[in-house]
């Protein structure tokens, strides 16, 4: 909300996130995954933001989320908690990190707060991660529940389809949905589901729910940065809105620099030293 920009400068923390849904105040969140984009995001009034699996594919340029490493994400992380000032910063716990094995789930998540410095994380799954995921809270680890479209499960899904159109799948999502909320989860993202669905769940839970592809009824919205920035080629969801075209602005800024500097006009007289 604007009236966040100008009159509460406080840190958001997991207990302000469950205020904003009381309220009725919708949750913001966008991707980052560098110092200098984390600061101007935060800047710019956003309530979370998510260091992404998703660097996978935006960053280094992967096919999908699952090459990524936990030492990877650490580091970008990293990056992102030292650019942010206001904004709740939340991680993704990378493919392979949290599983049955309750103790090696555990480990990497403290890897992660107390390597990256963030305020949470980010775990995709339901029902077969509960033990890991109970373990995990217990320690004192704020944890953001991921459904829906669970792209580190994309090849057991067979696609990046819609997600829970069938009534089985629906049930199962409602379910899920309950029981993060019941071992302490702080909020959860709805990935490309229906509206409707996602809508139920977010009326039937009260901890915050943040929506990617999942309609307006949800308590939030989460958007990647270069997709949101039109900084990526090609890629255009039905989900998607561009709110700027900073691809478009950082190819034609190259350009001219480029034909500056071939022509002798760059640096100038002014722009160099005596």
């Amino acid at each position: 909300m604007a009236q966040y920009l100008s009159t509460d400068k406080k840190k958001i923390t997991a207990t302000r996130y469950t205020a904003m849904k009381a309220s009725g105040e919708k949750i913001t969140m966008v991707t980052a995954y560098d110092y200098t984009m984390a600061k101007l995001i935060d800047m710019g009034g956003v309530d979370s933001i998510l260091v992404g699996d998703s660097a996978s594919n935006v960053m280094i340029g992967n096919a999908t989320t699952l090459p990524i490493t936990l030492d990877q994400m650490i580091y970008h992380a990293r990056c992102v908690a030292n650019g942010v000032k206001y904004a709740f910063v939340i991680a993704d716990m990378p493919f392979g990190t949290i599983n049955s094995d309750v103790n090696a789930s555990l480990h990497a998540a403290i890897r992660m707060m107390k390597e990256s410095g963030v305020d949470a994380i980010k775990i995709e799954g339901g029902a077969p991660i509960r033990p890991a995921l109970e373990a995990i809270i217990s320690a004192g680890i704020p944890v953001v529940g991921h459904l829906g479209l669970t792209p580190q499960s994309v090849h057991q899904l067979g696609g990046y389809g819609v997600q829970a159109r069938e009534e089985k799948e629906a049930e199962q999502l409602l379910k899920d949905g309950k029981m993060l909320e019941e071992v302490g989860c702080t909020a959860l993202v709805l990935e490309k589901i229906p509206a409707g669905l996602a809508s139920q769940l977010s009326k039937e839970l009260s901890i915050p729910t943040i929506g990617i592809g999942a309609g307006s009824g949800t308590d939030g919205q989460v958007l990647v940065g270069q997709d949101m920035l039109g900084m990526t080629q090609g890629f255009k969801p039905k989900f998607l809105r561009h709110f700027a075209q900073v691809g478009d602005v950082i190819i034609s800024a190259t350009e001219e620099y480029c034909r500056q500097v071939k022509e002798g006009l760059f640096p100038s007289e002014e722009e160099s030293y005596n």
